[in-house]
């Protein structure tokens, strides 16, 4: 088995061919994780945060257990760096992660109106630390182009989450007074899941050079699964019983089921065929995608139709989207190459 080195740029084969649709797919992962609230939001009353994101990776155990398996070849070629990468993307990413998120969306339901809002604002700042993460671990260097379309769908999703508010005290500018008066617990809770999900998209490019994206996928999950265990024995009296009493209703386990295989793997593993070939800074830039597709559910499942100030945010996350696939091929490195393994079997 021989081994060699490609610059970024030039792994084409790690999407399939699909050159120049990293963005595009990543984007399309996020759409699906929108679907998350809906399917987390009636589970509120069967569980606390920590059994319900245990049972969602006990269902996703189904798929990341032969995955791995399947995918060892390539996880024993990891160096210590790349799993700590692997343990900062599975314990941090998909358990602490989305932990502080159900944490933070169960109390600001509790909270009432607008608490919902300010857990969504708060996740809007995954990118500045994706940013800073993709820069120290994978020495990316961003185009001058990056700047001003950056700013274009931050200020689309910003529209997408609070047009609403056009015509209240306040207007546009009254979610951040609502962060001033929101529970301290969910809005570091909040904050804490989005620092945890944009580093590990940056910690995701740096594995996906070594591990295909079905393998990478098992292994985030998998590698949680041990650390939720453990939390849920320690956290949760009676955990077992707990659980069980939860899935009594059969609603209950459907919901689980669905927001498992929807959000949770179908979503990731798009998601990460994606960012094998594009750059972490522009992957979190397409992750906004979310609150679009956020917003439309909402629409078209709660009664809640989009205002005008909405609709222009989601033409300008798209149009951000489609403008950034089309120049991500000028993100320069800094003299980073992804060594990988060119000869199989």
């Amino acid at each position: 088995m021989g081994s060699g080195t490609r610059t970024l740029a030039g792994d084409r084969r790690s999407v399939g061919g699909f050159a120049g649709t990293g963005v595009l797919l990543v984007a399309l992962g996020a759409a699906v994780w929108g679907t998350d609230t809906v399917l987390r939001a009636p589970l509120s009353a069967a569980f606390t945060p920590v059994l319900l994101v245990l049972g969602e990776h006990l269902v996703l155990a189904l798929y990341a257990v032969p995955a791995v398996v399947l995918g060892w070849r390539e996880i024993s070629t990891l160096d210590a760096p790349r799993w700590g990468a692997l343990i900062v993307v599975g314990w941090g990413g998909s358990a602490v992660a989305t932990i502080l998120f159900t944490t933070g969306l169960f109390a600001a339901f509790e909270a009432g109106a607008g608490s919902v809002n300010t857990v969504l604002l708060l996740q809007q700042t995954q990118p500045l630390f994706a940013i800073t993460a993709a820069a120290v671990v994978l020495g990316e260097r961003l185009t001058a182009i990056y700047a001003p379309i950056f700013a274009v769908a931050a200020f689309g999703a910003y529209l997408l989450a609070f047009g609403d508010l056009i015509g209240e005290p306040g207007g546009l500018l009254s979610p951040f007074t609502q962060v001033g008066r929101a529970r301290l617990e969910f809005a570091l809770a909040a904050l804490g899941a989005a620092a945890l999900w944009g580093t590990s998209t940056a910690m995701g490019r740096y594995l996906g050079g070594r591990l295909s994206f079905p393998t990478l996928t098992g292994a985030r999950f998998l590698t949680a699964l041990p650390l939720l265990l453990v939390w849920a024995a320690v956290a949760v009296p009676d955990a077992a019983g707990s659980f069980s009493g939860g899935l009594a209703e059969p609603q209950v386990a459907r919901n689980l089921v669905l927001l498992a295989v929807f959000p949770g793997l179908l979503g990731l593993l798009v998601y990460y065929r994606g960012l094998r070939s594009t750059p972490a800074s522009y992957a979190t830039l397409a992750e906004l995608a979310y609150p679009a597709t956020g917003v439309t559910l909402n629409w078209l499942l709660l009664g809640e139709p989009l205002t005008v100030a909405q609709g222009v945010g989601v033409v300008l996350v798209v149009g951000a989207i489609v403008a950034m696939n089309r120049v991500k091929s000028g993100v320069r490195q800094r003299g980073v190459r992804v060594e990988r393994l060119s000869e199989e079997g």
